[in-house]
């Protein structure tokens, strides 16, 4: 076949019978680090930031990375060079893009359960906000920041009970979600927050979930949030800045998610039509920046025809890509080099790991033997930040395609690096 483009993901296309990545062949960079593996595109990061920027052109506007959905240094280094900053939850996530070289001041720190021990460390870097999510957590950043004496820039994460039509276990805007205080709470949690010594009331947020694929959520949301803004500086607390969180999503499988600038185009034009179009406004995307910039190349092991199904053996499983397994989630899986002469035969493709639940697609149609390779499609996000070592599996190699130019960015794990700190409490015979 000709030059022809993955759909969803244009920075990677057939070129004649082979697949590449940008500039390098897919199973080039299979034969020289093995499989599973995972290859990102640099040109697909920045072509998808490039859409929240065009959207927020001419805006005082700050665009920070989830790092959550992708957590490579090599990757948060690409959205570092691009005037990125950060949407973090964890001291760990801290640590990784302050070694990435991020500004501490471009990040936000998210999450239900931040720790004293936290806490203390992001004041001590003095990172730009807390979104804090709960009247609980306001009176121990309150005492954390007063035992350190220093003031912690904080906004309160809304739960505006919006429904963002997504799977249950990446929704987090309703009622029956853990996250961000009640709505019907936040003027007195803003209020309570105003008059604690240890803290600053900086900004709002809301975040109302993940893979969201229609814009009548956030436009919900928006006008929720503009009205709680009303109320908050009706009470004399000035909001000095709005984030509206992230959540936009990519196209797994036929999704039409709204493009990230039309969709700010009809934001905008909300808060300007109610007077805030000059405030300070803050985005967290995370899967709509890498989800479609990445790649999972796998080796066809075996092929086992049955009477009721037809299993398709490959080396990635549930513990590189757990997506299909926890959220029954889709992802195209199709040939680095298609077969033209063979048979295609429906499969259930499935991984080496000792669960049934090990599965990575349902019945797709596939022309392939052993040994073949295969691409799973749309894995930069949420599969190597969730990957686990369960079998005692190593971890995948990842490697970061910039034109024609391929940097491993996280070597393959060993046994030796699963074990190493770990310890026999009894001598060996």
């Amino acid at each position: 076949m000709n030059l022809q483009n993955l759909p969803g993901q244009p920075h990677f296309a057939y070129r004649g019978d082979a697949l590449y990545a940008e500039n390098v062949a897919l199973a080039a960079l299979a034969q020289e680090h093995a499989t599973p593996l995972f290859v990102y595109s640099k040109a697909s990061m920045l072509a998808a930031l490039a859409a929240y920027q065009r959207g927020f052109a001419g805006r005082n506007a700050q665009i920070c990375y989830a790092m959550k959905a992708n957590p490579a240094l090599g990757v948060i280094q690409v959205f570092v060079q691009a005037g990125c900053g950060f949407d973090i939850v964890s001291g760990g996530e801290l640590e990784r893009v302050l070694a990435a070289g991020a500004d501490a001041r471009k990040i936000i720190f998210s999450g239900v359960g931040k720790t004293r021990a936290e806490m203390c460390r992001a004041l001590d870097v003095g990172i730009g906000c807390f979104n804090v999510e709960s009247e609980a957590e306001l009176e121990v950043l309150n005492e954390v920041a007063q035992s350190c004496g220093k003031r912690a820039p904080v906004s309160i994460r809304v739960n505006p009970n919006v429904d963002p039509k997504t799977h249950p276990y990446i929704s987090t805007g309703l009622k029956g979600n853990k996250f961000g205080v009640a709505h019907e709470r936040v003027v007195a949690t803003y209020q309570r927050a105003h008059a604690l010594a240890g803290l600053q009331v900086v900004g709002i947020d809301c975040h109302i979930g993940s893979q969201i694929t229609q814009e009548g959520p956030y436009l919900d949301s928006v006008d929720r949030m503009l009205d709680l803004v009303e109320a908050i500086e009706a009470a004399g607390i000035p909001i000095h800045h709005i984030d509206f969180g992230g959540g936009l999503g990519i196209n797994y499988d036929g999704d039409e998610p709204p493009k990230a600038d039309a969709l700010w185009a009809k934001l905008l034009a909300k808060l300007d039509a109610r007077g805030f179009g000059a405030r300070q406004l803050m985005i967290e995307p995370g899967r709509s920046l890498v989800g479609n910039a990445g790649v999972c190349v796998t080796e066809v092991l075996y092929l086992k025809p049955g009477e009721q199904k037809n299993f398709l053996i490959i080396d990635a499983a549930m513990n590189d890509l757990p997506r299909p397994a926890l959220y029954q989630a889709f992802h195209e899986i199709v040939p680095l080099r298609p077969r033209a002469e063979a048979t295609a035969t429906t499969w259930e493709v499935v991984g080496p790991v000792c669960e049934s639940g090990d599965w990575i697609g349902h019945e797709r149609v596939l022309a392939v033997q052993p040994g073949d390779l295969l691409a799973v499609l749309s894995a930069g996000a949420y599969c190597m930040s969730m990957a686990s070592n369960y079998n005692s599996r190593g971890r995948a190699a990842e490697i970061l395609v910039d034109g024609s130019q391929a940097y491993v960015i996280r070597q393959r794990e060993t046994i030796e690096d699963q074990m190493r700190a770990e310890r026999l409490p009894y001598p060996t015979v």
